[in-house]
């Protein structure tokens, strides 16, 4: 996983999808991107600050590009989500500053998810790869969830859509 101005997760060489660093890795340990590659399984993470984008590479070669507010807009820990039936914060539609949509670093989490440190502080979102890849708003995934009628396998929404009156 890298950071354009430097890895964020603590070393200075990229992470594949196990973890190890590309000169830990021999060239045939990498799966390949294709078909026959796992949908949730990513073979390169790159966290752009100037940009503000976390783009993902997934192993059946496959692409995702999520903007850090979107992103921010996705956090699925307790807080931003709610438990135990009681709403999160984000289900209160605030506003999102500057500083709460600024990732200020990203650590892997195990092998099945990241974790985006925020500038204000917010940390304890685990963003599984299921989340990130099923959340994909590229318009081949999109049109995907549009015509199979797939609900999120998490339960986890982004920001709330606004409600529309029709006569």
């Amino acid at each position: 996983m890298r950071c354009d101005d430097g890895l964020v997760t603590g070393e200075r060489a990229s992470i594949d999808s196990r973890g190890s660093s590309p000169a830990a890795a021999s060239p045939s340990a990498t799966p390949p991107a294709g078909p026959g590659g796992s949908p949730t399984a990513p073979l390169r993470i790159h966290a752009e600050r100037a940009a503000r984008t976390l783009a993902i590479d997934w192993a059946d070669g496959h692409a995702t590009l999520y903007d850090f507010t979107a992103l921010r807009w996705l956090c699925p820990c307790a807080y931003c989500r709610g438990e135990a039936g009681l709403p999160g914060w984000l289900d209160s539609a605030p506003t999102l500053t500057d500083e709460q949509t600024r990732m200020s670093d990203i650590h892997l989490v195990g092998n099945y998810a990241v974790s985006p440190h925020w500038g204000d502080g917010h940390s304890t979102g685990f963003y599984t790869y299921n989340l990130l890849r099923d959340r994909c708003s590229c318009p081949e995934c999109t049109a995907r969830r549009g015509s199979s009628g797939q609900h999120h396998e998490d339960g986890h929404g982004a920001r709330p859509e606004p409600v529309h009156a029709h006569d």
